[in-house]
């Protein structure tokens, strides 16, 4: 076995038959106020 993907099961693979997905962000990072606020905070 080698660790080169097989060619021939890519090239067969059709884009087109995936479905359409909406991603949604579930960690977002905290804003740059945000980080100012806790930095300010931290330093009280």
């Amino acid at each position: 076995m080698s660790d080169k993907p097989d060619m021939a099961e890519i090239e067969k693979f059709i884009k087109s038959k995936l479905k359409k997905s909406e991603t949604q962000e579930e960690n977002p990072l905290p804003s740059k106020e945000t980080t100012e606020q806790e930095k300010r905070a931290g330093e009280s």
